[in-house]
């Protein structure tokens, strides 16, 4: 019945999505305020369960289930939905406004919307693997349509580039599922995928069939969350994507990746592979840090720069998967919820920039702070908080992971510190060029409208407070969160 209530709201704001209105302008507020409400009811009833439902709580054959950890992915998610949704109102008014959206289009935009918010929320609540990868590729599917309702050649390149990259890489997962399924089939007499049943199960799996198992589910996961060197779809998609699809990109997307490696790990912690599967992540995360923060030296492109910073980041959470100890996971899941809203930030304000001078080029932004000052004071806050100024979320969570890092291996920390140098150079030097730009004659500002503004303004205050301070009852669901996964 609770996962009921996740559906019906859904198919019915889709139906309701079927109704025409007068004009374009109408239709589009019509259909913007459908998926705002959509998005609030998954926000308020996300948080109803989590107060007043025991966890975990079982459907479907228990092929789903509602635990700790699925509902705080699926309140992220459904966080930034809202804001996205929200933010949409005005942004998609002004793109039919500057002709890079049609009218025809608004009816396939918002109910891919729409869908993407049920199938992430299935995924998250998924508690089989192939199920969870059947969503997985569903996501795929439906962001890749979100990419292509601009109308340019370039966003059809770059949602096919995502659909092959992450497709083919998700081949490699089905053949490490079809591993543990006849592992536990050998092992129980009865094949499963179930999470909570390999959770059970994970200490009378075979070490080297179970370690070559990961790896090719690592694969397909990897290539969702932005990994090094299955990320090679993610800067384009990003920067050719509408700013508030490329917020779900990197915002909830990405997620859904290191989810299923955090899942997959705690069935590893469980098996005498769990040595070596820890050094796997751990080199690819820092992979991914290396390759992320060296890319971002040369970005003229404000999207793409911040695209890859969610990659550093992406390596950064797999780095801190990887280490294993119960206080990195606590800031892990932390983290997971910093990065998120601060890269909510960053493209929201990058997509306004983008109306003013119409181009993501950091040096056609001239009189920034003048013609735009919400705007620019997001990539300000956003720039300090992903870079991990102190009393910013990320820095909490930089420095608590770091700290557990120097226990692991101090060379390593001594790396990881030099990279994120890098990053952090190489973001805070193109912003300060940025916004001291003068314009010798400055244009006429961008209008923008509240729908737009509230979610950076929310945002600003949402970032700010992480920082400052951690709730008695956030603490508790992350630790308990850690708990259930047996760490």
């Amino acid at each position: 019945m609770i996962l009921l209530a996740y559906l019906i709201p859904g198919f019915i704001i889709l139906l309701l999505m079927l109704r025409r209105t007068s004009s374009p302008a109408h239709h589009n507020n019509y259909l913007s305020i459908l998926v705002i409400v959509h998005s609030a009811i998954y926000l308020l009833l996300t948080i109803a369960i989590l107060l007043k439902v025991p966890l975990p709580v079982y459907a479907a054959g228990r092929y789903l289930f509602i635990d700790s950890l699925g509902i705080y992915e699926v309140l992220i998610s459904s966080l930034v939905f809202l804001l996205s949704a929200s933010y949409a109102r005005g942004y998609v008014r002004s793109l039919m406004r500057a002709g890079e959206f049609k009218a025809r289009e608004l009816p396939l935009f918002y109910a891919a919307f729409s869908l993407l918010l049920m199938v992430v929320a299935a995924a998250f609540y998924s508690n089989n693997l192939a199920l969870f990868w059947i969503l997985l590729e569903l996501t795929t599917v439906l962001s890749a349509v979100l990419i292509v309702t601009l109308n340019a050649k370039e966003n059809i390149i770059a949602a096919l580039k995502y659909l092959f990259n992450a497709s083919t890489a998700m081949l490699f997962s089905i053949i490490g599922l079809i591993i543990i399924f006849a592992m536990t089939l050998q092992t129980s007499g009865r094949g499963t995928l179930n999470w909570d049943v390999l959770m059970q199960q994970a200490g009378t799996l075979s070490p080297a069939a179970f370690t070559c198992a990961f790896i090719l589910v690592f694969v397909g996961f990897a290539a969702k969350a932005g990994i090094v060197p299955f990320h090679t779809w993610l800067p384009q998609a990003h920067a050719k994507a509408p700013s508030v699809i490329s917020v779900l990109l990197s915002a909830v997307l990405l997620n859904i990746g290191t989810y299923g490696i955090l899942r997959m790990f705690a069935v590893a912690h469980r098996t005498p592979a769990v040595k070596v599967i820890s050094i796997i992540l751990i080199v690819f995360g820092v992979l991914s840090i290396a390759v992320a923060a060296l890319s971002m030296l040369p970005r003229g492109n404000v999207k793409k720069l911040i695209a890859f910073s969610s990659v550093e980041n992406m390596g950064f959470i797999l780095l801190g998967i990887g280490l294993g100890t119960p206080v990195v996971l606590f800031w892990v899941l932390f983290q997971t919820l910093a990065h998120s809203l601060v890269k909510t930030l960053l493209f929201f304000s990058a997509g306004i920039m983008h109306q003013q001078y119409g181009s993501n080029q950091f040096e056609d932004m001239k009189g920034a702070l003048t013609l735009q000052p919400v705007a620019s004071w997001g990539l300000i806050i956003g720039t300090c908080a992903i870079i991990g100024v102190p009393l910013f979320p990320v820095f909490l969570a930089k420095i608590n992971i770091l700290a557990q890092l120097a226990n692991y291996s101090l060379p390593l920390l001594l790396t990881v510190l030099v990279l994120f140098l890098v990053a952090a150079a190489a973001f805070t030097t193109i912003l300060i060029r940025t916004l001291t730009q003068k314009a010798e004659s400055l244009d006429k500002t961008y209008r923008i409208g509240m729908s737009m503004k509230l979610p950076i303004f929310i945002l600003f205050a949402g970032i700010v407070l992480m920082g400052l301070y951690l709730p008695d009852g956030y603490r508790q669901l992350l630790d308990g969160i850690v708990s259930s996964l047996g760490f």
